[in-house]
């Protein structure tokens, strides 16, 4: 397998073999994570994010810290060269030349594929417009892993925003690679993507609802998503969707007692606070789980790890 100087755009350019490898690697990268290293000791990774960011940017910038290497780049395009008319294109052209990889948000689908043919460095995508998130994906994938023990089998609801989530994308194409029974629900304006859903439907069962009541009950991961109020081109349709879902304690009274609960975050009412200090959420060791994937990543893509 080859990962050294890797573009990672889409999750889509992953095998099964590929994603489990990584997988290996971030279990490695646990001890390191408390630790420190200096695997990747002069190294340095800019983070360029034309969109707001908290977890994804941190989480990119903790993982080379960890591993000894050091960040550049900026946080909102405002306050950078964007502002002046620079193009992307350009952008990468000069950024690669202070940094070893580059991690890239932007609100325009394409942009990191776009980037990466401009690039001599690696890219990695941090979120494309409401295209894919592919670490995110991995990191989600991880946690059930770690939690779960295993992914094959596992009854899997993806709820929310499935148009324009970008994160549920990446995930329903990694969860394709293997053998579980996917439902999807969210309100009929925001159904999952025509062209996740062609593509997943080929390979696993898919049932599409548009309430969670029946679900709860039936599934072993439940991953939330916010309604994307950034991506709605109008704030009519964005007011009929809002709080369409509500995840509390009230609604997992017929749950698996060993049911996970899993969001990307940032979560707006979507989860109760109440269900934080239930054995069901695992949100914020997603967060947790995250370093460590991202750590595997840049170790692998920069060499540092065969």
């Amino acid at each position: 397998m080859e990962f050294k100087g890797r573009d990672i755009i889409s999750i889509k350019d992953f095998s099964r073999e590929e994603i489990n490898y990584v997988f290996k690697v971030a279990k490695s990268m646990e001890p390191l994570a408390s630790r420190g290293s200096q695997m990747l000791k002069g190294k340095i990774l800019a983070t360029l994010f034309y969109e707001a960011s908290t977890r994804t940017r941190l989480s990119f910038e903790s993982a080379m810290q960890r591993l000894g290497g050091s960040t550049i780049g900026f946080a909102e395009a405002e306050i950078a060269s964007v502002k002046k008319g620079e193009n992307l294109a350009d952008t990468v052209r000069t950024v690669e030349n202070y940094a070893d990889v580059i991690a890239l948000r932007h609100p325009l689908e394409g942009a990191a594929r776009l980037a990466a043919e401009f690039s001599r460095v690696p890219i990695l995508n941090g979120g494309s417009g409401a295209e894919e998130h592919p670490t995110q994906a991995l990191l989600d994938l991880y946690t059930m892993v770690k939690e779960r023990g295993k992914v094959d089998g596992l009854k899997i609801a993806l709820a929310g925003d499935l148009r324009y989530g970008r994160t549920v994308h990446s995930l329903a194409y990694a969860l394709s690679l293997y053998d579980i029974e996917l439902f999807l629900v969210s309100p009929e304006t925001l159904r999952m993507r025509r062209e996740v859903l062609q593509t997943i439907k080929e390979r696993i069962p898919v049932t599409e609802k548009t309430s969670l009541e029946k679900i709860v009950s039936l599934v072993d991961v439940l991953y939330v998503t916010r309604i994307q109020k950034e991506r709605f081109p109008d704030p009519a349709e964005y007011a009929k969707v809002k709080g369409s879902y509500r995840v509390d304690l009230q609604s997992l009274n017929d749950a698996k007692k060993d049911l996970i609960i899993m969001h990307p975050l940032p979560r707006v009412d979507e989860i109760a606070a109440e269900v934080d200090a239930t054995p069901y959420a695992r949100y914020f060791q997603q967060v947790g789980n995250g370093i460590v994937v991202r750590m595997a990543l840049l170790a692998l893509i920069l060499g540092a790890v065969d």
